[in-house]
């Protein structure tokens, strides 16, 4: 797993994110999923079928973070089972990744519904034994949200019909599409309804690529004179920036971290000046137990320079 996967599904995987990153997607910023509400799932999907020498075929995935969501809104209550899937790249095929991951959550239901009614021996005709699965049986919803962590604009599918050549349009009408969830950072108009630090990451990954919007939003925003170290962590791996972490610190004051960096900038150039934030990222990554190869690949060096760096 890559420092970027690795962080990215800790990151996400705390529950306030998680509720904030889900009730913008889902409910327009409105405070429905409650952080408190969520409980964390398996997040592998295992499903088995009979091949066609009638042996047993396993398939296995991982999902980045799964979880259940207990929701009470609108006098009504529900649950929902939520994956997020992070992407630092843009990812030409993901409709079909997240298609299979959703197909494969369903399988599992019914598999476990099957199996609790043989267990029971409830299964009153020939019709449920078939499938394992009653009249009266529900599947329980399953959304999965892509989260695109990278700087450039998206230009990848968002459905599944994004995907294919030319269709006869009859046909159209009989292939079932699938259509993905996707928060892309430069395609955000409205940040006010984030409660938590995630504001500040994306904000920060919209306006990376000019230097100047990015100088315009430290000022204009006074959130981020408060930003959890946490975050600011994710914002230097995910936008490339070089904010001085200091660690003692759990709140930085990006403001004036980000001044203090240019003024740096100035005196020591910019090349020193990102060779030391890449040893300080190369340490932090090197304790959370990532190899000299994700290392490398992270903080855009080579392997035998990081290797320098961590034994020295």
């Amino acid at each position: 797993m890559s420092a970027k996967d690795s962080m990215a599904k800790e990151y996400f995987a705390d529950n306030a994110r998680f509720a904030d990153l889900c009730n913008n997607i889902l409910y327009g910023g409105r405070e429905v999923i409650l952080p408190e509400n969520l409980k964390e799932r398996d997040t592998t999907e295992v499903l088995t079928a009979l091949g066609l020498d009638k042996k047993t075929i396993a398939v296995q995935k991982l999902r980045d973070i799964f979880k259940n969501a207990s929701i009470k809104y609108t006098g009504k209550s529900y649950v929902v089972l939520i994956g997020v899937e992070n992407q630092s790249d843009i990812h030409y095929a993901i409709p079909v990744k997240n298609m299979f991951y959703d197909v494969m959550a369903y399988g599992n239901q019914v598999k476990e519904t099957a199996k609790k009614h043989r267990k029971e021996k409830d299964i009153a005709t020939s019709d449920e034994f078939l499938s394992g699965f009653t009249k009266e049986d529900k599947l329980i919803p399953v959304i999965t949200i892509t989260v695109y962590l990278g700087t450039k604009e998206w230009d990848g599918p968002r459905r599944l019909s994004d995907m294919f050549g030319d269709v006869d349009e009859e046909l159209l009408p009989f292939i079932p599409d699938y259509r993905i969830n996707l928060l892309a950072p430069r395609e955000i108009t409205d940040f006010t309804g984030f409660r938590t630090s995630i504001r500040q990451l994306f904000e920060v990954l919209q306006n990376a690529y000019d230097k100047e919007k990015m100088q315009e939003v430290l000022q204009n925003d006074e959130k981020f004179s408060n930003v959890d170290r946490e975050t600011v962590e994710a914002i230097n791996l995910f936008a490339g920036t070089n904010i001085d972490i200091d660690e003692k610190e759990e709140v930085i004051d990006m403001c004036k971290a980000w001044e203090e960096q240019k003024n740096e900038g100035r005196e020591l150039g910019r090349e020193e000046g990102r060779i030391r934030q890449a040893k300080i990222t190369a340490l932090k990554l090197q304790k959370k137990g990532h190899s000299i190869e994700d290392i490398a690949e992270c903080v855009d060096f080579d392997e035998e320079t990081v290797k320098k760096w961590l034994v020295s």
